[in-house]
């Protein structure tokens, strides 16, 4: 018998790829696509926000495929290459001028929220793409973007806030939730996966700063977007690039490291593929968000 596992979110054991298995023999002309969408419709699969979670479906079924435990139909198409949009390069390879202002002389800072269709998000999107280190290929799931500039206009900064990490011992720990209650809450938690000072802009403090006005006003931006509550942000920093002093100065917990395991490496024996240690910041957004994330 299979042994059950937590993949996507939810427990698969047996009786789960039986179901897998018997809606794909009933429907051996379906696409991948099909399949994914029916498969989160049969087991009322949605979002905090009452979105249909067909893209978690596809890629469970994708994992379930490449451990051999199920036969998906062969692609009809190639996977989808995400794209900055249509234009040239944001500088043709020159940058603007640097800009070395006190902190005071930007205020106060204009933050605007941005996403696919909305505007700014262009930008947005090539300024992350271009320079940050982990580059950008669109959102993917419930996700915030902020673009920052200065009170005159002047771009200063990106964020971009996703899906929390599915597993993270120090965190959950310090949450103090079970594996159900994780299962269950983990929609209410925010990770912090690209925070971009663009790198012509030298100001002391600015990013500290940032982080402070976004906390502020984050869950009220997630509420309008999501119509849900999140209360706790997440970030992890790779410690061979960052101190992490713009968290520290925001009054973000630092909870520990990450171990520098893949979840290759976690399943199997060491394999010699390490990921990044990372620092583990946490950043509650309410005084009862630790009882909310365990109820």
């Amino acid at each position: 018998m299979l042994e059950a596992e937590i993949l996507q979110g939810r427990k698969i054991g047996g009786a789960e790829i039986a179901e897998i298995e018997a809606l794909l023999e009933a429907n051996p002309q379906w696409s991948r696509w099909r399949l994914s969408q029916a498969l989160a419709q049969k087991w009322d699969w949605f979002s905090a926000s009452g979105q249909l979670k067909d893209m978690a479906a596809r890629t469970l079924l994708s994992k379930l495929h490449e451990r051999k435990l199920i036969a998906l139909p062969e692609r009809k198409r190639g996977p989808v290459v995400r794209r900055p949009g249509p234009g040239p390069d944001l500088f043709d390879s020159v940058l603007p001028e640097a800009i070395t202002a006190d902190l005071a002389s930007l205020q106060p800072l204009q933050i605007q929220v941005v996403g696919p269709k909305q505007p700014g998000y262009h930008l947005f999107h090539q300024y992350l793409a271009q320079h940050h280190y982990l580059g950008f290929g669109g959102p993917v799931g419930e996700s915030l973007g902020y673009l920052i500039r200065s009170g005159t206009g002047v771009d200063l900064a990106c964020l971009l806030f996703g899906a929390a990490a599915w597993q993270c011992a120090l965190r959950d720990q310090w949450i103090g939730w079970s594996a159900e209650q994780r299962a269950k809450g983990l929609a209410l938690i925010a990770n912090n996966s690209r925070f971009l000072i663009l790198p012509w802009v030298h100001v002391a403090r600015l990013a500290n700063q940032i982080l402070s006005q976004i906390a502020q006003r984050i869950d009220a931006d997630w509420q309008r977007r999501y119509r849900h509550s999140i209360y706790l942000l997440e970030t992890f920093v790779q410690q061979d690039r960052f101190r992490g002093t713009c968290y520290q100065a925001a009054n973000w917990i630092h909870v520990g490291q990450t171990t520098g395991r893949t979840r290759q490496n976690q399943r199997h024996r060491d394999n010699g593929v390490h990921a990044p240690v990372k620092d583990i910041y946490l950043y509650p957004l309410s005084s009862d968000g630790r009882r909310q994330l365990c109820s």
